[in-house]
């Protein structure tokens, strides 16, 4: 009689879920949008987060080549609001990057990062490309965060960068990209710097780390029932 305490349950997760998805599909790849917020360690050089990731999508376009990343990242003093489309090989490597911020501590370049949202498998690109511009100007108008839920902060600043994408769309960058003027073109599409500062500490979003373990655990969670049965030995007779 087989041992059955050698049984065991495949289990699949989410992550492997999207991903047998995307090999049926007959496009290339599926196209995601990712948003997240953090701050900005007090400390630091000009243009130092720009280069950053600049470096960073260097190397992922090594990794996937013909899969370019576009976005905006909107630059504050003390904050970031990032906003990323590409497919989900891309977004990986992305968040395992964001990851090792969270073990270099007060030194780290990000902190407090949080993901507000990833949307998968959306039909097109918001963004013609991937451009960074400072948000120089204090911002006040806004909604207040205190008379609110999370889930509805979340959803205001979701729906203000997306008008913002839109708008976007009409313009006709050159190659240097969009400039540092976004906070003239359209200041009631800029979402206000303590909103971010807001979200980056709210307990409701997961941090990259927490967002990757959840793509990695089991969407079949193990039953107390399967920890005494099969039973780790054979039976007596």
């Amino acid at each position: 009689m087989a041992n059955l305490a050698t049984n065991s349950v495949t289990r699949t997760t989410l992550l492997s879920a999207l991903e047998e998805k995307r090999r049926h599909q007959m496009k290339k790849y599926l196209l995601h949008r990712l948003f997240f917020v953090a701050l900005l360690r007090e400390e630091r050089q000009d243009g130092e987060i720009t280069a950053y990731h600049e470096l960073l999508f260097q190397k992922i376009q090594k990794f996937h080549l013909g899969e370019p990343a576009s976005g905006i990242l909107l630059l504050y003093s003390n904050c970031i609001f990032h906003i990323l489309e590409a497919s989900s090989g891309t977004l990986y490597h992305i968040l395992m990057d964001l990851a090792t911020f969270e073990d270099e501590g007060p030194q780290a370049l990000l902190q407090d990062i949080k993901i507000l949202v990833m949307s998968h498998n959306i039909p097109t690109r918001l963004f013609a490309q991937w451009s960074a511009t400072k948000v120089e100007v204090p911002i006040t108008i806004g909604y207040d965060t205190q008379v609110q839920s999370t889930e509805e902060v979340i959803t205001e600043c979701l729906t203000l960068v997306l008008k913002m994408g839109v708008y976007l769309a009409t313009l006709k960058m050159n190659s240097k990209g969009l400039g540092d003027n976004l906070h003239t073109l359209v200041p009631e599409l800029l979402i206000p710097a303590e909103t971010i500062k807001y979200l980056c500490k709210t307990k409701e979003c997961l941090s990259p780390r927490e967002f990757l373990k959840m793509y990695y655990d089991p969407l079949q969670p193990q039953m107390d029932a399967e920890t005494v049965w099969p039973t780790p030995a054979h039976l007596a007779v």
